[in-house]
């Protein structure tokens, strides 16, 4: 580079004595000659100075041309300076505009070498074999940083940017044209577009929604990349185009954690999780460790999921973690548990959830789901832990399976102790806290659909028309802990699951995100199929989340609402338990079931009054 650039500032001066003389072949006298390398002698360590040499050209800044004025002004001011003390001591004179022509002609001939240079080994090279034609979604600043950044970087060759604001339709930002949406499918033709990569995280939920919609029927890949503000925050790596989540297809608009319902449940306390090694127990646990609780006990059945867990939180550092491997049937090692850890705060995750299976087993299913609840919160009351939190289902609504049967039973066992806690005085507290499925946990139809369409499919759909309420896992764990911090005793209370989401649709959407089409009559030969494979024993054409949505009440959290209490004073629960224990101890798993959803049956028959509001206002009074 300093080599080319002092040939060119030879030319340079040159051609400011050839315009000035009128004569493009100016006498070169050895004063002159003397002059010129003196130009050099003095330009090139000013360019030393200021950084022109520091640049990679390949990644040369617009900016860098007020660089090259600025360093040629003061080579050329400093080169007067030599003219004139030349001129003082008798060795020749330079025409006054020489300078001035030299100025003008060196910042041009530096200026545009280096900016050739950058075009040659940036896009003047054209679309290589090996690069894949991509489209930018968005227009804005992050939409044109996003285009420098991949120009030259891997195997993206950006073809131009796509914007919905007709104003910037036709025009060039950061040298890309501007197309419409609905250029789309004749670009994806014309170029052989493969990927579309969305530049437009700022946007509302809901235009997302549209907008990935839209590009996903294209049978292109999409991806997203992340603000540029998370980037700048070091929240993500300044590289990562990540695939599109299916839960951005869901609309769901974010709210920001209540910080103080956070604390005030965490912060300093004793906590044990059960499940500590599922997802959502998982998750909960790491949500908890980074509000300094005092301890933090994991409860797991799972030796490698335990494992697994204690690993990730002992190496982030932070509350002390002490791991227990065993079943929350286990009467003794629970209640030995609370005891030497003074448990204060207690999350129940730990249920067999998977339908189909528990069909198969409805004993064990029961044995877990039921009198595990009922162990823990007999251990709970008994060692006076202060807040019991239960991790229900939207499947114990009107349930139709063993699952969601075993799921509403541990709900009115919470029920019936947090109504103990209030007749007794004391300050416990108990409450269930129920949604719907969460995306990407243990037995989700999400991971599995990955699966089938990583291997080209078909993906199976036991039915395309039923729905089911979608959430991610950190959102879930979040809303858990503030309904339990919440809680009065005895609430049920309900996590804003946005809308039902027909699975055919989920099916389709991820198979067009990954950038296949759907085989089907309009497309016999190429793309994924769907195979319909019937509804599995237990499964409900759709979920509910309450028994009456008409008594559901808000709290302080707008995605949080307490639930009608249907009634537990005129069950028996305690002679239904009884029965139910016999029943399984005889291992007669058609008796079992018969009494677990003879119970369920009942609530439908009773009056929908709720004794414990009313325990709750008399002891108020």
């Amino acid at each position: 580079m300093i080599l080319i650039d002092c040939a060119l500032l030879l030319s340079a001066i040159w051609a400011a004595y050839a315009l000035r003389l009128s004569n493009w072949s100016p006498a070169i006298t050895p004063e002159r000659l003397i002059l010129a390398f003196m130009a050099i002698a003095v330009a090139i360590p000013v360019f030393i100075r200021l950084g022109l040499y520091r640049s990679v050209i390949r990644y040369l800044p617009e900016a860098a041309i007020w660089t090259i004025f600025r360093a040629m002004m003061i080579a050329t001011m400093c080169w007067v300076i030599i003219v004139f003390l030349t001129e003082m001591s008798g060795q020749g004179i330079v025409p006054r505009s020489v300078p001035v022509l030299y100025f003008v002609l060196g910042t041009l001939m530096i200026g545009s070498s280096r900016f050739a240079a950058k075009w040659v080994l940036s896009a003047g090279t054209g679309l290589r074999r090996d690069e894949e034609p991509t489209f930018i979604y968005g227009a804005g600043a992050t939409a044109a940083q996003l285009a420098s950044a991949l120009r030259g970087h891997g195997n993206r060759y950006v073809m131009g940017l796509i914007d919905d604001d007709p104003v910037n339709h036709g025009r060039d930002i950061g040298g890309y044209r501007v197309f419409s949406p609905l250029d789309l499918p004749r670009l994806v033709d014309q170029y052989g577009i493969r990927e579309i990569v969305l530049s437009m995280s700022s946007i509302p939920p809901e235009a997302r929604q549209a907008v990935i919609a839209r590009v996903a029927g294209l049978g292109i890949k999409v991806r997203s990349v992340p603000d540029i503000s998370d980037i700048v925050d070091g929240r993500y790596i300044v590289n990562q185009i990540r695939e599109i989540e299916i839960d951005e297809l869901l609309g769901r608009s974010f709210v920001p954690p209540d910080k103080g319902l956070l604390a005030r449940a965490l912060s300093g306390k004793t906590v044990m999780v059960t499940g500590a090694g599922g997802s959502i127990g998982s998750e909960l646990c790491r949500l908890i460790a980074t509000w300094k609780p005092a301890k933090l006990i994991l409860f797991e059945a799972s030796e490698y999921a335990l494992y697994k867990i204690e690993q990730e939180l002992t190496n982030k550092g932070g509350p002390e973690i002490v791991p227990i491997l065993g079943s929350v049937t286990d009467e003794r090692l629970v209640r030995r548990t609370i005891r030497q850890n003074r448990i204060e705060v207690l999350y129940h995750a730990a249920a067999h959830k998977h339908v189909p299976l528990l069909e198969a087993n409805v004993l064990e299913g029961i044995r877990n789901n039921v009198f595990g609840t009922l162990t823990l919160a007999q251990a709970a009351t008994a060692e006076n832990v202060s807040s019991f939190v239960l991790i229900s289902s939207d499947k114990a609504v009107r349930p139709a399976n063993v699952m969601g049967a075993t799921k509403r039973w541990a709900e009115l066992i919470v029920r019936q102790r947090a109504a103990q806690a209030l007749q007794s005085g004391s300050k416990q507290t108990f409450c269930a806290v129920r949604f719907g499925n969460v995306i990407g946990s243990n037995g989700s139809v999400v991971p599995l659909f990955k699966q089938q369409i990583a291997k080209g499919g078909p993906v199976t759909v036991t039915d395309p028309d039923m729905t089911r309420y979608f959430m991610s896992i950190p959102e879930a764990a979040e809303l858990i802990v503030q309904a339990g911090a919440l809680s009065e005793g005895g609430d049920v209370f309900l996590l804003d699951m946005g809308n039902p989401v027909r699975i055919g649709d989920l099916a389709e959407n991820m198979i067009r995100l990954a950038g296949f089409k759907i085989r089907g009559e309009d497309n016999a030969e190429n793309g994924i199929a769907i195979q319909v494979i019937g509804k599995r024993p237990g499964e409900k054409p759709f979920e509910e989340l309450f028994y009456n949505r008409d008594h559901a009440t808000p709290t302080a959290h707008p995605k949080i609402m307490r639930a009608d209490a249907s009634t537990i004073g005129h069950q028996d629960l305690g002679g239904a338990l009884a029965a139910l224990q016999l029943a399984v101890d005889r291992e007669d798993s058609g008796e079992a079931r018969a009494i677990l959803f003879s119970l369920i049956q009942e609530e439908g028959d009773v009056a929908q009054t709720d004794p414990l509001s009313s325990q709750r206002d008399d002891a108020e009074e």
